[in-house]
């Protein structure tokens, strides 16, 4: 096999991944990751032990000990582009041989956790509540640019979305993709599951409306009332959809779990969801290293 060319592979001098600044002893195979970055030192606060603490750009690493597993809380920043550099880079650390820049033989898989705040689409989700990601709706593009084929019932419930919503032909070509049935077992089994749109953005994609009119200002109004069988789609957020797809062409598992921190049909938002974080943060590290 020919080595990984310096350009595709990119290392700081000290061999680390760039954006990262990661080595490959740097990191646990269970990570919990999360988009604000203050939220390492609160899931890190958890740990019996700390062991790594370390900090490039927006993205902040601390590994440490639960429960005698070794465990990342990594800050990934907002957005899929962040969650490409971030999964493709996680991946190389356990997967490419950094020195000889040649794939590793034998494959490592990684159990991937995001734990986020997030926008309920249906009426009956109140916040403060978790819900967990079943799919990922990306209506972001990301894995386009990626060689993925869906599976059958995802491409089949991606089309019943889109002739159901109207959806535009000007806006990025979605994809659907569904997080690991093992970890939202294990983690989620008596959680609100549903469909998550990951939006592009937190304003107009969202359906947010400030100064600037929308493509589509019914397609929230859509989502909510689109629904097949017992899937309907729950909330928005803007991570979950590359998430879950890159992980799956790596052969990783990843799931998300959020707390609702705004009800966008009965306009409420959260007076403090920390507490609510706070608890998810528990359960999530307790189920992830249960022997059980």
């Amino acid at each position: 096999m020919q080595p990984l060319l310096p350009s595709e592979l990119i290392l700081n001098p000290d061999g680390s991944v760039y954006h990262l600044n990661l080595l490959p002893e740097d990191i646990g195979e269970k990570i919990i990751v999360v988009g604000d970055p203050g939220r390492v030192a609160l899931i890190s606060s958890f740990f019996d032990d700390v062991q790594v603490k370390k900090i490039n750009r927006e993205f902040i690493t601390h590994t440490g000990i639960f429960n005698g597993e070794r465990i990342s809380a990594i800050a990934t920043g907002i957005g899929t582009d962040n969650i490409d550099i971030v999964l493709n880079e996680l991946d190389a650390l356990v997967n490419i041989d950094l020195k000889t820049r040649t794939i590793k033989s034998k494959h490592t898989p990684l159990q991937i956790v995001r734990l986020g705040t997030s926008g309920a689409m249906q009426a009956d989700l109140n916040v403060d509540t978790f819900i967990m990601s079943e799919y990922g709706l990306g209506m972001d593009g990301l894995l386009n640019f990626y060689a993925y084929t869906p599976k059958k019932d995802e491409d089949h419930l991606l089309q019943e979305i889109l002739t159901a919503t109207k959806y535009s032909p000007k806006n990025p070509r979605p994809y659907l993709v569904r997080g690991s049935e093992g970890l939202m077992q294990q983690l989620g089994f008596d959680i609100n599951k549903g469909i998550t749109a990951t939006a592009p953005g937190f304003y107009g994609p969202q359906g947010r409306v400030l100064r600037l009119a929308l493509n589509d200002d019914q397609l929230n109004e859509k989502f909510t009332a689109f629904k097949s069988g017992t899937n309907r789609i729950t909330n928005f957020e803007m991570e979950t959809s590359a998430l879950y797809g890159l992980s799956r062409l790596l052969g990783h598992e990843a799931c998300t779990i959020c707390v609702i921190v705004a009800n966008r049909l009965a306009n409420q938002f959260s007076k403090d969801y920390h507490p609510a974080m706070k608890r998810l943060i528990q359960l999530t590290l307790d189920r992830l290293t249960s022997k059980g």
